[in-house]
């Protein structure tokens, strides 16, 4: 596995306690020009000695090192880290769904630690840590010092043993404290149900190994007693997870053989179009189980629900099938994550997490620090708020979008989230144990009631 690389497509950091991955050929030494900078290595071998030799304490050359490696990648784009023995291994289980920690994706702001994301069903979700809280002491740990990977470390630990998160929350006058237990987290990466006669429900939580095989199942039972009406396929708070379950999810609804996305960036192996075709998504497994589905899941109607919390492959999926005209985006803009990672596995069993490529949905358009406009917007509970959700291009060094200049002016994203009325905090309107599909979820009503209009027209022209 030593030229062997990955794909990652995560919306930010870390994981606490685990990060996805997916294994493609995606990195070669090419378009390198030879020859090293060799005064500035001598400035940077004069440091490392002066550390060496004079710093207040020994410094084992191990960590120097590490140290070196892991501050060229962080001051590159918020997605580039380097990841110890202990986060590599973590993020190779993470993309069985299964993974020790508290369960929120994390990045580093002012030396803080921020949440992107709780994930749902976890430690972390259940105790109310919204997107956006900064963590600033871990226990009595402050969190300033710290790097991210030493701040994940912390925050792992062995199930059932408590940890104290201190918390600054805009809005709140005094910090928050909030303790929780630590526990293996199980992420379920489908969910389902019908939710009436002729109309279902599938949720994706997160992309992973076995999204593919659960979505045909989930879509089987789903069609058991007869063909379905319309079908909402939500993506909300799905914060992304392996390309190849993104493309095929897309594969599911799609025509055989439409391109999904493409990948572009300086090495040839980062060039790519990725089709809805089993070799583009299929991962070592001989058995394609998309190929059972019904007929009709190809042209049952579909509304697909995205938030701010829908980033990176759930962004693949809802860009494909809207260039596609296969389904209507309903909802809120999403992320805006269209990076790809590669890894590269290091000596010792680490490695290191490298933007190497943008993606762009067919139609090419890159939503990069932009994200996906929804073809109707609605917001959660119809509720205003003057409050910004975290968003990529609200990410410090976020990666600029080459195709739409307009994302890259300064504050270009939250504009456009005001001017199209996206300007909320989808967390504070939606209850962290709002109960997704049901009478309560104002967003997944208004996919429905659309759904039933078009069976309606369609009845009409029939």
């Amino acid at each position: 596995m030593s030229k062997a690389k990955s794909i990652s497509l995560t919306i930010g950091g870390f994981v606490a306690g685990a990060l996805i991955t997916l294994n493609l050929p995606a990195f070669a030494e090419k378009d390198v020009k030879p020859g090293l900078p060799i005064e500035d290595l001598r400035t940077f071998a004069e440091v490392y000695g002066a550390i060496k030799q004079g710093y207040v304490e020994p410094v084992e050359d191990k960590k120097m090192i590490a140290n070196a490696i892991s501050g060229m990648l962080s001051n590159l784009d918020p997605h580039s880290t380097y990841l110890d023995a202990d986060a590599f291994k973590d993020l190779q289980v993470g993309t069985q769904g299964e993974f020790g920690g508290l369960g929120i994706e994390v990045g580093m702001e002012d030396g803080l630690v921020k949440v992107v994301s709780p994930i749902e069903d976890t430690p972390a979700f259940r105790a109310g840590v919204k997107a956006g809280d900064l963590i600033f002491k871990l226990d009595e740990t402050p969190v300033k010092g710290l790097t991210l990977s030493d701040a994940v470390k912390k925050m792992r630990g062995k199930p059932k043993t408590p940890i104290k998160l201190t918390i600054l929350r805009k809005g709140e006058v005094k910090p928050l404290e909030i303790t929780l237990i630590r526990e293996v987290i199980k992420v379920q990466s489908v969910k389902s149900k019908l939710t009436e006669p002729g109309y279902g429900w599938i949720r994706i939580t997160q992309f992973q190994e076995n999204t593919i095989g659960d979505l045909a199942r989930h879509l089987g039972k789903l069609y058991k007693d007869g063909d379905l009406k319309g079908l909402v396929l939500d993506l909300r708070n799905d914060p992304g997870g392996l390309l190849n379950g993104a493309i095929g999810v897309s594969a599911a609804f799609l025509p055989p053989d439409v391109k999904v996305v493409s990948t572009d960036g300086r090495t040839e192996d980062a060039k790519q179009d990725y089709l809805a075709r089993s070799r583009d998504y299929l991962r070592g497994s001989k058995e394609d189980p998309l190929r059972t589905l019904p007929a009709a899941v190809k042209k049952v109607p579909i509304v697909v629900l995205v938030n701010g919390g829908s980033a990176s492959a759930s962004e693949i999926v809802a860009g494909a099938l809207q260039d596609h005209k296969r389904a209507v985006i309903l909802g809120t803009q999403t992320f805006g994550k269209g990076s790809v990672q590669s890894i590269l596995p290091l000596p010792g069993n680490t490695a290191i997490k490298l933007t190497t490529a943008r993606y762009y949905t067919p139609d090419g358009r890159s939503i990069q620090a932009k994200g996906i406009t929804p073809d109707i917007v609605v917001e959660e509970g119809g509720k205003t708020s003057s409050a910004i959700r975290l968003r990529e291009a609200d990410l410090d060094r976020h990666l600029e979008n080459d195709r739409d200049k307009e994302a890259n002016k300064p504050d270009a994203a939250k504009s456009q989230n005001k001017a199209q009325g996206k300007a909320k905090d989808e967390d504070d309107e939606m209850p962290q144990r709002l109960e997704y599909a049901s009478s309560d979820d104002h967003q997944f009503q208004q996919a429905l009631n659309l759904l039933k209009g078009l069976q309606i027209m369609q009845n009409k022209t029939k």
